[in-house]
């Protein structure tokens, strides 16, 4: 059995000052259908690295866990809710101590 996938997600800041990329390749490994491992091109046009659990919460699902690749630490959490293909993150911007949401969609390639 193959873990791997291979997505693209297209995403919107919303609240944040700064200038970010709005594509996101992705491979992700989906193990015992919870865990959760991949990487990513991030917002700050970096590769992030991340693990975590898929966690079933009503009609929506919600990941949680630890990504690397963001400025201002080199580890930090990590949360995403999805609703099909469509999910939401919380974000927050260092130089500005501003707060904001990442918006996007995700599909497999």
């Amino acid at each position: 059995m193959n873990c791997f996938s291979l997505l693209l997600a297209l995403s919107l800041h919303i609240g944040l000052e700064g200038n970010y990329s709005n594509v996101h390749p992705h491979v992700r490994c989906d193990i015992n259908n919870n865990t959760i491992a991949g990487a990513y091109y991030n917002s700050e046009e970096n590769i992030s690295f991340y693990v975590g659990k898929k966690i079933p919460m009503y009609n929506v699902e919600l990941e949680v866990g630890l990504v690397t690749g963001y400025s201002g630490a080199d580890i930090v959490p990590m949360l995403r809710v999805k609703k099909g293909n469509w999910f939401l993150s919380p974000a927050y911007e260092i130089t500005s101590n501003n707060v904001g949401l990442v918006f996007g969609y995700e599909f497999k390639l």
